[in-house]
């Protein structure tokens, strides 16, 4: 899994994912406490509903298919959860 800040929506008018519903996030890998590196955006299928600046969590490669809504979809990335709490070494980084 990764952490990411959701950086950016897409919108996309045609779409041949068989997907109905879920909009299309872009998100930037980061560290626990937020900081961002200068990496390429992904475009992930957002499950849950983030918003942008929010913290998630990432799920890539074929593991992204076993959900209700992505199950046999040509789905490569997908937002599983969003972050409330970040603890590192027993202090807490990040707080929603």
């Amino acid at each position: 899994m990764i952490l990411a800040r959701v950086s950016g929506s897409i919108i996309a008018a045609v779409r041949a994912d068989g997907i109905d519903g879920p909009g299309y996030r872009i998100v930037e890998p980061c560290s626990p406490s937020g900081i961002t590196g200068k990496s390429t955006g992904i475009v992930v299928l957002d499950l849950v509903g983030a918003a942008p600046d929010e913290f998630v969590l990432v799920s890539q490669g074929s593991s992204t298919r076993q959900t209700d809504v992505t199950k046999d979809k040509p789905v490569d990335a997908v937002i599983i959860g969003i972050v409330d709490i970040v603890e590192e070494e027993g202090e807490v980084v990040f707080r929603k």
